[in-house]
This record gives structure tokens, sequence and C-alpha cells, in this order.
């Protein structure tokens, strides 16, 4: 079936009649990001681009959150020896998917701006496919042999497969976020972030609390019915990918070739352009630092939930998954209510709400180290006060970045991102051991109390400039 171009494909270069302009009224022209025409789900539920993505963002979100449970399966099944730690091969798993971000996200957002944005959706999650699939033959015909050292050559290939994976996602990231503001109108603009966060946390919870049982049923479905491989696992996560990339082949983003730019990229020049950018709009900046204390504090948070099971009594360590769920679901709540709503609000006021509410959960949860429903009711609120700090700063940054630049914005916030996720893993189970699992919470509170000011006090000091 072929789409048809939505009507908001093109926003940015719509203009209001004058008739439309007289009936704007005042509180509209002083919080622009309060004007709606219709509230809700409903305009962007009926946008079929928008569904398109949003498809292709369930399959693809799905993969990228299992795949390193997947990892794990695999190193478990063959090459970890008995009574041998884990983390000795987790490790640098993590660090082989962790370095493309540090390196390639503020590249990437460059290229993403001058390639076209459903090329680099597509492109990006096929590849990913293939490479996922190609896993359990490499796998093979390397059994038996080793790299250098004793480091078995199917585990180098495991690294390196993981490095590209990660390195594709690093352009795919900022392909999706630049694409919603082309396929949603700006007054939908918080609707569509509203359903984008609820669905990323929703498979955050699948990747969580059910990411391994769901591997061991596609292992268990293809041995059963199809050949004894064991590649159910591969297939599903690889699986994933790829259909994610077929249905974003129907994606129209309303982009012509004329209108991206032809001259190769200069890297170094392109990002800089992307950080004068943040340099000067005080409010896309303190966005950018407000969801990079968001991060922070959810990295840190999945280090210490394995701590805090350990010491509530009802449960084991082995069980902190259900504290990030509680989290998710209040996170996933909350943004389906922003998105009927929360455009009757500022998403200045949003903001500083969901940052003292934040700030009053971890205070709670440094309280709640002996209760499980405490410190559940205590997550899932957590949750939830996070998400009225992520969406409508998301959305800040998607509706105020001119067209031109957003690639580089979103690929300098996936850099920041990615940092602001891996720091804390490294710093919180040491901040924890010396400080105390309480005290830890009391200083990731005010973090946030800062961010939250922050994003006050900026939005009462003069006007932004606007580029």
């Amino acid at each position: 079936m072929r789409l048809s171009e939505p009507e908001s494909i093109g926003e940015h270069n719509e203009t209001k009649s004058e008739a439309d302009l007289s009936q704007t009224n005042l509180s509209e022209i002083k919080h622009p990001e309060k004007l709606n025409s219709s509230q809700g789900f409903l305009p962007v539920l009926k946008n079929r681009s928008f569904l398109t993505l949003w498809s292709g963002q369930i399959f693809s979100q799905l993969a990228d959150k299992i795949y390193l449970v997947l990892m794990i399966a695999i190193v478990t099944s063959q090459f970890q020896l008995p009574g041998q730690p884990i983390a000795r091969w987790v490790s640098p798993i993590m660090i082989a998917f962790t370095i493309p971000a540090v390196l390639f996200g503020s590249l990437a957002g460059v290229y993403v701006d001058r390639w076209s944005k459903k090329g680099v959706l597509v492109i990006s999650n096929l590849l990913r496919g293939m490479f996922v699939l190609t896993l359990p033959l490499l796998l093979w015909l390397s059994q038996g042999q080793y790299f250098k050292e004793g480091l078995p050559l199917g585990f180098t290939l495991m690294l390196g497969i993981t490095f590209l994976v990660s390195t594709l996602t690093q352009f795919f990231a900022p392909a999706e976020q630049t694409t919603i503001p082309l396929i949603v109108k700006k007054q939908h603009l918080l609707a569509a972030n509203s359903l984008y966060t609820t669905t990323m946390m929703a498979l955050l919870i699948v990747g969580f609390a059910v990411g391994e049982p769901l591997l061991n049923i596609a292992d268990w479905l293809v041995d059963g019915w199809l050949f004894s491989w064991h590649i159910g696992k591969e297939l599903l996560v690889g699986g994933a990918y790829a259909i994610a990339g077929i249905i974003l082949l129907w994606l129209k983003t309303g982009e012509k070739a004329e209108n991206l730019a032809p001259e190769s990229p200069h890297v170094f020049q392109d990002i800089w352009d992307g950080i004068r950018y943040l340099g000067k709009n005080r409010r896309v900046r303190n966005a950018l630092i407000q969801l990079t204390i968001l991060f922070s504090v959810f990295a840190a948070l999945a280090v210490l939930a394995v701590s805090m099971a350990d010491k509530i009594p009802q449960i084991d360590a082995d069980q902190f998954g259900i504290l990030l769920a509680a989290a998710g679901i209040g996170m996933a709540i909350s943004a389906a209510l922003l998105g009927n709503w929360g455009q009757k609000f500022t998403r200045v006021q949003l903001s500083l709400w969901g940052s003292i509410g934040m700030a009053t959960s971890l205070v709670g949860l440094s309280l709640a180290t002996q209760n499980l429903w405490l410190a559940l009711v205590v997550t899932t609120f957590l949750g939830g006060f996070a998400a009225l700090v992520g969406v409508p700063m998301q959305t800040t940054i998607q509706s105020e970045t001119p067209p031109e630049l957003r690639g580089k914005v979103f690929g300098l916030q996936n850099n920041a991102v990615n940092i602001a996720l891996s720091l804390p893993l490294v710093l919180a189970a040491e901040a924890e051991a010396r400080f105390g699992l309480s005290s830890v919470f009391l200083g990731l509170a005010g973090l946030v109390v800062v961010g939250g000011v922050l994003t006050w006090y900026i939005s009462h000091t003069g006007k932004v400039k606007q580029t």
C-alpha cells in the first residue's frame, strides 16, 4: 500500500494567515510551546508517516534493548569457563559498544544533516540486522581458533560486530530525532515525543524484565520447528533490525534531493557550527544539559539498583530489574499523560516540576532501602517525574533548532548522552562504596535540583537569541 504524503510535511515552511494570527491570544504569543490546534495523541496517530516511523522504532529499539543480553548469552554458552567471572568477558563487549558512541556521536550528526534521513534509517537498520544474522556463521567458522594470547577468534569477531552495530546506531539516533519534526507539526511535537518516550520505556522494561526469556523462547521455537542450529536468539535480534529497515522503506519525510547539502561536509567546522548554535540559544543548550543530567541519573540508578536490591530483604540482588521496570512504568504513564494534557503547560513549568519531583523521589529512595513496596512506589514516581523533564526538553530541542542544524545538534546530544550513560557506570559503584548508598542518592537529588533551577533561571532572564 502506498502511503500518501501527510500534510504536516514541511511544517517549518508554513506561515499563519492574518486571520489566524488575529485569533492567537496573548498567552500563545508569550508561550509558543503551548500553541496547539488539537490536543492529545489523535493528530499524531492519524499521521501515517509518524506511524511508519513509530513502527520502525518499535522493532529497532526492541533489538537495541536486548542486543547486550544476546552477547552475554553467547558468552556464557560458548566462551565462559566454569568458575570464571563473567565480567572478564562482558567488560570488553561494553567497551566495544561504548567507544563508537564517544567517537562518532557528533561526527554522525554532521553527515545526517547532509544525507537523506530515510536512507540513513533504512540502511542503518538493514546493516545492523545483517551483521547480527551473520554472527552464528562467523562463530561456527571460528570454532577452535584463537586470535592471540589465548583469546578466542569467535569472541574477537563478536567485539567487531558489536563495534559496527554501535557505530551504525550513532547514525540512526540523530536521523530518527531529526525526522520527527519533519513529519510532525510543531504543535504536536509534545504528543509525538510522549509517544516516542512511552514506547522507549516500554521496550526498556521488556529488555530488563523479559529479554533473556524472550531469547530463550526464540531458541526453543527455532530448535523445535526448524532445525537444531541454536540460532533463534540471533534471528530474533537481527530479524527485528531487518523488519525495522523494511518498514521504514514506506516512510515519507518530504525531503527533496535539492534541499540536501551537495558538497562534502567540513567535519570539524560543521561540528563547531552546532556548538556555536548551542552557545547562542540558551533554551536549547539548557535542554541538552537537562537531558544529560537525566540520563546520568538513570545510568547511575541502573548500577545502584543492584546494591539496593541486595539490601532489600524481600528480593535478591539479581532481581534489580524489578526496580528499573518500576521506573520505566512510571515514565511510560507520565509520558502518556503528557501526550494528552501536557500542552496546557509551558515546557519550563513541566521541567521545573519534574526536577523537583525527581529530587524528592531520590531523597525518598535514600530512605527506602529496607522496604520493597516503598522502593517500588518511590521508583515509579521517579520515572514519572523524569518524563516531565525528558519529554519537554526533547521537544524544545526539536522545535527550536533550525532544520539545517538538527543533525549536528542531535549528534552533539547523542555524544553528551552517551558520555552521561557511560561515566556513572564507572563512578556510581565507587561512590556507593566510598560514601554509602543513601548519600549517593542525596547527591543525585542535588544534581537534579541544580538542573531544574538552571532551567527556571534561564527562562526568566532576558530574551533568547534565535538563529
